[in-house]
């Protein structure tokens, strides 16, 4: 893939397609995925482009992701399906295949599941979760403590967002995918392996 070909569509995809305010924490995003893979020794370009891309079905109306997901082939639960924080992150791979042209599945399955993780995520998707988690327009309790931690171990990272998202979802009363427990008991299993040796 030729990354530089890519981006001007892809902006100019997202100024028309998006809102202004989710253009600008894309573009921090994508700044912050790519400064977070360099670190963690992780391709930056990919990095970049999926985090420019993560939230370019955000803006859709519910009834157009869910034809992305038909047209994609993608089987969703039934969560996903009434959720449309959630549902964004499937229907965007279509997005990125169709209207980018990102074939790459390594990029498909960081923007499909930047928002919820799975269980055994690779380099790449937990980097593109954290980018969206920690750019620079974020804002919450203990961010800070996030941010460098993410420069630290990514794990641990990983681990301090689940916890925070899941406090979040609670908080609101809300339901919380099984992916992000799956996800979040993975992380951390794999920290305590690594505690114990």
């Amino acid at each position: 893939m030729n990354y530089l070909l890519d981006m001007n569509l892809i902006m100019e995809y997202l100024k028309n397609n998006i809102s202004p305010k989710r253009y600008i924490h894309s573009i921090n995003a994508s700044i912050t995925a790519k400064k977070l893979a360099e670190f963690h020794e992780c391709d930056a370009g990919k990095a970049e482009i999926a985090g420019l891309v993560h939230d370019c079905a955000r803006d859709m109306d519910i009834s157009l992701q869910l034809d992305c997901l038909v047209k994609e082939g993608i089987v969703a639960d039934d969560l996903t399906l009434t959720a449309k924080e959630l549902l964004h992150g499937p229907a965007a791979v279509h997005i990125c295949r169709r209207v980018f042209g990102i074939e790459d599945e390594e990029i498909l399955m960081a923007v499909r599941y930047h928002t919820t993780g799975r269980q055994g995520m690779s380099l790449l998707e937990k980097i593109i979760y954290l980018a969206d988690f920690i750019e620079p327009g974020r804002s919450f309790e203990g961010i800070k403590e996030l941010r460098c931690l993410a420069f630290d171990n990514l794990d641990k990272a990983l681990l301090l967002a689940f916890n925070s998202a899941i406090k979040y979802i609670i908080s609101k009363n809300g339901l919380i995918h099984a992916d992000t427990i799956q996800s979040r008991n993975y992380v951390l299993g794999d920290l305590k392996k690594i505690w114990t040796t």
